[in-house]
């Protein structure tokens, strides 16, 4: 039996734009509708100041998605997305209001074991450079363009303050399905991405991907199809134990 259809909003990581999951539309399959989640400061919303507060952030972003998320929908963010995703997911339980069928949280540490260090240092130009390097993903035409890098740094560092700017406050374990993506050649250490294991009060599990931060680009088709089989679970009234794939 086909799944009824489920919107499936997707938030970026920092300095970047829900643009980089455009692509998706054309690899999900139909009944799954991408609601690409645009911040403020980027893209379409590039006239609008960044907010650099996660709890006003979070609130916003609630107010402005309240009627897709009235409905049938998943939460899916990658890095800083991932713990938008799950600020979200928490303001829906605190006001009562729907929670999503799914949570998915790909290359962040668990809200627990988050790194008080790791936003230290990273308020300069030549900070922010190297941490891009480091992490991956950002294209080189980027760093060749003074234009498009003094835009991306400036939103970079927004969102450094909006991650830095959180804390976990979280009352319970959320009573949804908890999916965790992490990245084998991440930097994030291993156990602090399975700690998010804490922080299930629903089904849980744990897929690894080759790769390193930006796995969710360099295994793309394995990604989504983990993302497909967890909601078409959602639907077929199987249930299953928390679990860990290697």
């Amino acid at each position: 039996m086909r799944p009824p259809l489920i919107d499936l909003l997707v938030l970026p990581c920092a300095g970047a734009s829900a643009t980089m999951y455009l692509r998706w539309r054309r690899l999900l399959p139909a009944w799954v509708r991408l609601v690409p989640v645009e911040l403020p400061g980027r893209g379409a919303r590039l006239g609008e100041p960044c907010v650099e507060g996660f709890e006003r952030l979070v609130a916003q972003l609630c107010d402005e998605q309240a009627g897709v998320m009235d409905g049938c929908y998943a939460l899916l963010g990658h890095s800083m997305g991932a713990l938008l995703a799950y600020g979200i997911a928490q303001r829906q339980r605190a006001l009562s209001r729907p929670l999503p069928r799914a949570l998915f949280v790909s290359a962040s540490a668990a809200p627990s074991r988050r790194d008080p260090e790791r936003f230290a240092g990273k308020d300069d130009d030549a900070a922010l450079i190297a941490d891009l390097r480091k992490q991956g993903g950002t294209p080189e035409e980027v760093f060749g363009c003074a234009e498009l890098l003094r835009l991306t740094l400036d939103t970079l560092r927004a969102d450094y303050r909006v991650c830095e700017s959180f804390r976990d406050t979280a009352p319970a374990p959320l009573p949804v399905a908890l999916h965790v993506f992490g990245g084998r050649r991440d930097d994030i250490a291993a156990e602090r991405v399975e700690a998010w294991r804490r922080e299930a009060g629903g089904a849980f599990s744990l897929d690894w991907f080759d790769g390193g931060h930006f796995f969710i680009r360099e295994r793309e088709p394995e990604v989504l199809a983990v993302i497909v089989r967890e909601l078409e679970r959602q639907f077929s009234g199987v249930g299953h134990a928390a679990i860990a794939r290697a």
